[in-house]
């Protein structure tokens, strides 16, 4: 195996089974997770140790991670339905052009909302409102767009994605992110136009709304609420106690609390909660069998470094990604916020918000059909990089750890050992 771990061969099989077998993904996945996990168990010890104590060490790494991923889709999947039957996606048609710029102005929306949302609900809202106004007819070509427009809007924000919040916390300056949306927004007109077109032709938008729509006010305020609760929790727990969120799934928590106080309010739509499940543990279980990948550190840092960790983030979990760079330094940090943000979008599990979204547009669960309608999303990545480089230049920023407590610093937590992989005059380091 030309000294490729063995850890890595079993992880490439289960993303070739899942891109393969479209019908059976989350079996592949499950299947993924269990010759992996018994492998380390037999044979290739966990950062935190080997046998079964390690694999309970290192569960106890990444609970937290997990538990905040379950919680907010299955609570953002209620959530959508809650902003669906406000009437809220009925009316808009009325501020949303007649043409290919109505599909384009919405993914606009979506980039906005995700600046300072959770890419997730993002992604939700912006599919729940294309689900009314395009007839329940979504091209894939468009849902990869709207993938793609809410993890471009949270790109260049520290609260508008969990991995440029991983850099706040860790002492990157907000501003240092912040020209992440040159290429953000650049790589949102070449992927948006092309698919707004797409969408038209596939099913027209509809023209205006339907008369005598009334909205319904208590559900709007049921939404607010519980994206309220999110945005509140995250700011709290990661900016003003760092350190905390790494102990208990706060984030999560606090969606399900909202959901559950405002439940007497309206129903929410429980009977959505088992296909949500079905999705959420087929991302859960890819996120687990990446953290237990034995990779210690990346190549040098580099701008061509930073432009393969956005292909690398559309099969590879981004957290551990954003955590190893943090850990290694000398990179600028605008770049690795755009291809960890946004390279994602390229596959449709390669983000959460792309999981989510497939789980209410199940025809999106396809790799080469992603690939092929969503060509403009890997154009854009490529495109929105080139712009940034030339713009702005490779400028590594200056160290940003500084002397603090040990609670405020965010760790990969067991990104691992040592085997070596040499490609070109590149290295990249395994365990």
């Amino acid at each position: 195996m030309t000294g490729i771990p063995i850890d890595f061969v079993l992880f490439a099989l289960t993303l070739i089974g899942v891109a393969v077998l479209q019908r059976h993904t989350l079996a592949v996945a499950l299947t993924g997770l269990a010759a992996i996990t018994l492998f380390k168990l037999a044979a290739s010890p966990f950062a935190e140790g080997s046998g079964a104590a390690g694999l309970v060490a290192h569960l106890g790494n990444e609970w937290v991670l997990l538990a905040n991923l379950l919680g907010l889709l299955l609570g953002f999947a209620l959530l959508s339905k809650h902003f669906e039957a406000s009437r809220v996606p009925a009316w808009l048609p009325r501020l949303l052009p007649d043409d290919w710029k109505g599909g384009f102005v919405l993914l606009a929306m979506i980039f906005v909302l995700s600046s300072f949302l959770d890419n997730i609900a993002a992604a939700l809202i912006g599919g729940t409102i294309a689900g009314v106004v395009f007839r329940g007819k979504v091209h894939i070509g468009y849902l990869a767009a709207i993938v793609a427009a809410s993890n471009a809007g949270g790109s260049g924000s520290v609260v508008g994605d969990t991995t440029t919040t991983m850099m706040w916390i860790d002492g990157v300056p907000p501003l240092a992110v912040l020209e992440a949306y040159t290429a953000a927004v650049a790589a949102t007109v070449i992927f948006g136009i092309p698919a707004s077109i797409q969408q038209q032709r596939y099913s027209p938008i509809i023209r205006d709304a339907a008369a005598g729509i009334r909205i319904d006010v208590v559900r709007v305020f049921i939404v607010v609420l519980i994206l309220a609760a999110a945005i509140t929790v995250n700011v709290v727990v990661n900016v003003r106690y760092p350190g905390w969120g790494d102990r208990f799934p706060f984030i999560g928590a606090a969606v399900w609390v909202a959901i559950v106080v405002c439940a007497p309010l309206r129903r929410p739509h429980w009977e959505e909660l088992p296909g949500a499940l079905r999705g959420s543990i087929f991302l859960l279980s890819l996120v687990l069998a990446a953290s237990m990948m034995p990779v210690q550190k990346l190549p040098p840092a580099s701008w061509h470094v930073a432009l393969g960790l956005g292909f690398v983030s559309a099969v590879f979990d981004n957290i551990p990604l954003t955590a190893l760079a943090l850990k290694q330094g000398g990179y600028d940090w605008g770049f690795v916020a755009f291809a960890v943000g946004f390279g994602g979008s390229m596959i449709w599990f390669g983000s959460s918000a792309g999981v989510a979204l497939t789980n209410l547009f199940p025809q999106g669960k396809s790799v080469f059909a992603w690939l092929r309608a969503g060509w403009h999303v890997a154009l854009a990545y490529v495109i929105g990089f080139a712009l940034l480089l030339t713009l702005h230049g490779w400028k590594p920023d200056a160290p940003h750890r500084l002397p603090r407590p040990a609670a405020a610093h965010v760790s990969p937590d067991a990104m691992h050992r040592s085997a070596t992989i040499t490609s070109g005059e590149t290295t990249w380091s395994f365990g």
